[in-house]
């Protein structure tokens, strides 16, 4: 973890707390295009007129049988064809950038005059933020490298994702996003910082098909304490229809969403039971509790959350017997995990308990005590922010949380917990 190079950081997901008119950075739009050379020209010539024009273009191409022309002070980068490799090719574009703040665009995609500008404005005042903007489709085959697209392309508009725009106006454009919000993250209208794109590690270059690299990126972003944002009001146009509209084949989808489900540990694209993909969800268990005590609280948690990880000494492990799921107490806990539950005394409680206390937490605080301090609740998250800046005040304690979890009790033995008539 490196310190932010600038600007300041906020509460929660409050993007539009951020200071006004910060200084200017300098900024980097990397191009991602495969034998596109007339949809390229156009998204090319939409830089050169915008009302912030970038102090850098890139274009990456991703092995094109030809490589394409780009007008002279544009960069051209390219990688071999190895198939589809755009999370490969956007890292290699932005490795041959020098700005600040990074604008990412695909050769079909063509920005209105104002897209630059509006997409820096929060990554110049909160380097942890990822934006995205809005991207409009339309049919441009006719359209000119001279003409304006945000004059012509409206009477040639597409439908737009419903569910994409349903998204943004629920969530008053990402304002009040929450772990499963990386959904709403294209990758062909993005922004954010260099630091902290570098900081995640840029692309998953393992992701070798069509999508899904964007939502893991966002995925890592929030679980690292970024911050997201939608910018309505910064257009790019994308030459066809969504991706949702073109007839791809049940095949395509289900390896979308498994490359997706084994790289993120949110729920709403993670797996629900399997034991695949990250941690979302770790638990401690104090070296203190004793032997029936860990047994019921660790047997009652998975019963409930199979896909959570629990921590525990050698001692308890022993004890737990071999399971995929029980880790060393000293092993870190995963820098995916959105949530840290730690057992200073035993719990139990049935499945709804524990779902509703893990599964669906969403309160405010990025501590709060659980069934009268048996247990502390952690927003991960929160606190990987406030540990960046140096600022406790980014992660508050909340109030106590109120479960259905019950502390522990020595009236509660083995046998009565798995008999059902104790402890559930």
């Amino acid at each position: 973890m490196t310190a932010p190079p600038y600007g300041t950081s906020v509460p929660g997901n409050r993007w539009d707390l951020a200071p006004a008119a910060a200084p200017r950075r300098r900024v980097s739009v990397v191009v991602a295009h495969y034998e596109q050379p007339a949809q390229l020209d156009r998204t090319l010539a939409a830089l050169r007129r915008q009302t912030r024009p970038p102090d850098e273009v890139v274009v990456a191409d991703d092995g094109s049988r030809e490589a394409p022309v780009v007008p002279p002070g544009v960069r051209l980068v390219r990688q071999d064809d190895d198939g589809f490799r755009l999370a490969a090719v956007r890292n290699l574009g932005v490795a041959a950038s020098t700005g600040e703040v990074l604008v990412l665009l695909d050769a079909d995609t063509t920005p209105e005059p104002d897209f630059v500008d509006r997409m820096v404005a929060l990554p110049e005042a909160l380097p942890e933020t990822v934006v995205v903007g809005r991207r409009r489709h339309a049919d441009l085959a006719a359209l000119g490298p001279d003409d304006a697209v945000e004059r012509v392309a409206p009477a040639l508009a597409l439908p737009e994702p419903a569910w994409l725009r349903t998204a943004y106006d629920a969530t008053h454009d990402l304002l009040d996003a929450d772990a499963t919000s990386h959904r709403f993250v294209i990758g062909a209208v993005l922004a954010c910082s260099r630091w902290w794109y570098d900081e995640l590690g840029g692309f998953d270059e393992t992701f070798s098909a069509y999508g899904g690299e964007d939502w893991e990126l966002a995925h890592r972003s929030w679980t690292a304490g970024g911050l997201v944002a939608h910018r309505a009001d910064a257009v790019a146009w994308h030459d066809g229809p969504d991706a949702g509209a073109r007839g791809r084949g049940p095949d395509a989808h289900r390896s979308e969403t498994v490359a997706v489900a084994d790289r993120t540990s949110a729920p709403g694209t993670t797996w629900r039971g399997l034991a695949r993909g990250p941690a979302d969800v770790v638990v401690t268990c104090g070296a203190d509790l004793g032997a029936t005590e860990v047994l019921v609280t660790v047997d009652s948690l998975l019963a409930a959350l199979p896909r959570a990880v629990v921590r525990l000494g050698a001692g308890h492990r022993a004890l737990v017997g071999a399971d995929p799921r029980v880790v060393p107490a000293e092993q870190p806990v995963a820098a995916s995990a959105r949530l840290h539950l730690d057992v200073r005394r035993g719990l139990t409680g049935d499945a709804a308990a524990w779902t509703a206390l893990l599964g669906d937490h969403a309160g405010p605080g990025a501590t709060r005590a659980v069934a009268g301090g048996a247990a502390e609740l952690q927003d991960l998250r929160l606190l990987r922010r406030a540990a960046r800046w140096g600022r406790p005040d980014l992660a508050p304690a909340g109030p106590p949380v109120e479960s259905r979890l019950r502390p522990w009790t020595d009236d509660v033995t083995l046998e009565s917990w798995l008999g059902g008539w104790a402890g559930g």
